[in-house]
């Protein structure tokens, strides 16, 4: 049974960071992409980051570049983000998600739809 779950939400101040992990079971994490999205109150869910199944690409939404980082660390078949000088407009609930890719795909895609496994989410709230 694939299963991912969230952890490392929370309250922080504008200008700090937090560090989110997506621990993954139920599956080789090395032939997946793992996608971080979020869904702020009112809005659509939006993609934030996501890291190939090799490992070896990664893409952000312009609104993080520059301010969020995903990796991951296969012992411990974890993705984790990265968020940095946290703004009160990244306020969300994170989800990460998982979908199934062919060997040696070493990019993805910030599109929803290719998403097939989610986590159960956890909130980020930054505010003074």
């Amino acid at each position: 049974q694939l299963q991912l779950v969230e952890s490392g939400g929370g309250l922080v101040q504008p200008g700090g960071s937090l560090r989110l992990s997506c621990a993954a079971s139920g599956f080789t994490l090395n032939n997946y992409a793992i996608g971080w999205f979020r869904q702020a109150p009112g809005k659509g869910r939006e993609g934030v980051s996501c890291i190939s199944g090799n490992g070896l690409g990664t893409a952000y939404a312009a609104s993080v570049k520059g301010r969020f980082t995903i990796s991951r660390d296969l012992a411990q078949n974890t993705v984790y983000l990265q968020m940095n000088s946290l703004k009160p407009e990244d306020t969300a609930i994170y989800f990460c998600a998982a979908f199934r890719t062919l060997p040696g795909i070493s990019s993805c895609r910030l599109m929803e739809v290719n998403y097939n496994s989610w986590g159960q989410g956890t909130q980020i709230t930054v505010s003074s």
